[in-house]
């Protein structure tokens, strides 16, 4: 995604997390399995699966959402003339950010309301979990944001999102 180096960063740092996420699950699990073999199990990999696919969820949403990504229906917007696009994609964005926003207004409120609350096995605090959400959409939203402000300088989606190789 071209853009300010904050920008770019943040990006890279969520891709790299999502990697690294998703290699912690597939560990876990494939050892959980080999013990199953042996008679044996790891208590907690149900408990650390379910953690870790929050925050791979929400930050592999914000990994979309920085790259224009997300599942669209754009056969009606892809028609239209590069004008109408850039005010249709205005319009979308706003939507966007405005569902997003409530995402990151209830994600942040349950991080703040379940310190005291704890993961029966691993017995972190709830807030841990809840924070993949916050985290993740906060991040959504200032890529959604970053975007708008583009569209409203007129930066065609092309240049906007260019094709990676």
């Amino acid at each position: 995604m071209p853009g300010p180096l904050v920008i770019r960063l943040i990006g890279r740092l969520i891709d790299w997390a999502v990697i690294a996420i998703g290699a912690v699950m597939v560990v876990v699990v494939f050892v959980d399995v080999l013990l199953h073999l042996f008679d044996r199990d790891m208590a907690w990999t149900n408990e650390l699966g379910e953690f870790l696919m929050v925050w791979v969820s929400f930050l592999g949403g914000a990994a979309a959402t920085q790259r224009g990504g997300h599942m669209s229906i754009s056969e009606f917007v892809n028609k239209l003339k590069p004008q109408a696009r850039q005010r249709a994609d205005f319009v979308l964005q706003v939507f966007s950010l405005a569902v997003v926003g409530s995402l990151v207004f209830y994600g942040w409120r349950l991080v703040n309301g379940n310190w005291g609350n704890q993961l029966t096995v691993l017995e972190w605090p709830m807030a841990y979990q809840y924070l993949g959400m916050a985290v993740g959409s906060t991040a959504m939203a200032l890529f959604l944001a970053f975007d708008l402000i583009q569209i409203a300088r007129g930066v065609p989606r092309e240049l906007r999102y260019p094709k990676e190789d």
